[in-house]
């Protein structure tokens, strides 16, 4: 029997004899997203053709896809490179970046090149953990406590069990917390290499089914929103999620002046007023200029889950002039939540992302890429935040983006 072609597929979907997600049971994933773009075109109006033009294949992308028509292209570029004196990630490194913002990467790579005037930026992993926080119902606040108390009492019991769906995953602690007859439990692991929500959530199921066995709680929902992820959350903010992440730099006056045409007391006024009054005054979590739009880049270029630039962007910039009259600058990102395997780092240009950066796969010792991957982030966020408050400056925002047309 040969395979049916592509117009036989079209009518049996508008007759619906077939549906487009069961396409790829008939035929291969490639022909099945061309099936699908000729019935969406059909249907839309929309010239799609160029959607059928992409790199990877078909098949591959089928854990991070549903209904394929194609692929989407964003322009990739570089800034840098950058000298970097990092925990995991060290030398002198470019940093990928992904976008359409225009003059974005021109202003990461203005501020590479003063950092590397510099000497170079300093970037360390301080805290590491993904977490998923359940939330039981109870019938007391009496009852809530007796969960806590077992908890605590029985936390090799829930590693135990979370641990024996992983290979990788470490159960590094669970933290409760109750609200009247809810009590939420944050687990927290260490999930190596990968960004492991998947992981993270298989896990803390196990170790629901031993809390509903052994206690008179009973299980609402597996994500209790205190997690809390691709939300903006003070408890990511405050705890840390994925990665906690520091860079840090300190420019010569001189250098500040001549590069950037302003002074260390300028810079570090506006990061005062601007970053910190002004978010504070908007009620902001996050006290910075623009840091995701170096998260966002960065993530497109690497295969990151796009959405959690929502915690990406949580953190805070400072900035003062020294005893010396240097310009200390630094970046801190509470909830950086990435990975260097799974996920869409197995698509072949997002792979050549991490290969730039020198990170992709599993690192010896394992976690070491992702942690090197998050350092080389907070780098290029610290690079924009300088260029950023720089041209505030100097006050040049605003021809630096006429000048170039953006």
């Amino acid at each position: 029997m040969t395979d049916p072609t592509v117009e036989d597929l079209l009518e049996r979907v508008r007759e619906g004899d077939v549906r487009l997600h069961e396409l790829d049971d008939h035929v291969d994933a490639g022909t099945a997203a061309t099936v699908r773009r000729r019935l969406v075109a059909d249907e839309s109006g929309a010239d799609l053709d160029v959607v059928g033009e992409y790199a990877f294949d078909a098949a591959a992308a089928d854990p991070n896809i549903d209904n394929m028509i194609g692929g989407v292209q964003v322009p990739l570029g570089v800034a840098g490179p950058v000298a970097v004196d990092g925990g995991a990630f060290d030398g002198d490194r470019y940093l990928p970046m992904a976008t359409t913002e225009g003059a974005l990467v021109a202003s990461v790579n203005r501020g590479c090149s003063v950092i590397d005037a510099a000497g170079g930026a300093t970037a360390r992993v301080t805290k590491s953990g993904m977490t998923r926080a359940p939330v039981f119902r109870v019938a007391d606040v009496a009852e809530a406590e007796a969960l806590v108390e077992w908890v605590r009492d029985n936390e090799d019991r829930l590693r135990e069990a979370a641990e024996s769906t992983t290979s990788h995953g470490e159960l590094l602690g669970v933290t409760p917390y109750v609200v009247g007859n809810n009590v939420y439990l944050r687990f927290r692991f260490d999930t190596k290499d990968a960004m492991g929500m998947n992981m993270v959530t298989i896990a803390t199921g196990e170790a629901c089914d031993v809390v509903e066995a052994e206690t008179d709680a009973e299980l609402v929902a597996l994500s209790g929103n205190l997690c809390s992820d691709k939300k903006p959350a003070a408890v990511n903010a405050v705890e840390g999620r994925g990665r906690s992440v520091t860079a840090d730099v300190e420019i010569p006056r001189e250098v500040v002046e001549e590069r950037l045409h302003t002074t260390p007391v300028a810079i570090a006024e506006i990061n005062t007023r601007k970053n910190h009054v002004g978010s504070a005054k908007a009620g902001s979590l996050g006290f910075n200029a623009h840091v995701a739009n170096a998260v966002a880049a960065m993530f497109l270029a690497t295969g990151q889950d796009a959405a959690q630039v929502v915690e990406g962007s949580n953190a805070i910039t400072t900035a003062e002039a020294t005893a010396d009259g240097d310009l200390y600058v630094s970046v801190s990102i509470a909830s950086l939540e990435v990975g260097t395997v799974g996920g869409g780092t197995k698509l072949p240009t997002q792979a050549a992302g991490l290969d730039v950066l020198g990170v992709r796969g599993g690192g010896d010792p394992a976690g070491s890429n992702a942690d090197a991957l998050a350092e080389a982030i907070a780098v290029g966020a610290l690079a924009g935040e300088l260029s950023l408050l720089a041209a505030l400056g100097s006050r040049h925002l605003a021809s630096a983006h006429a000048d170039l047309g953006r």
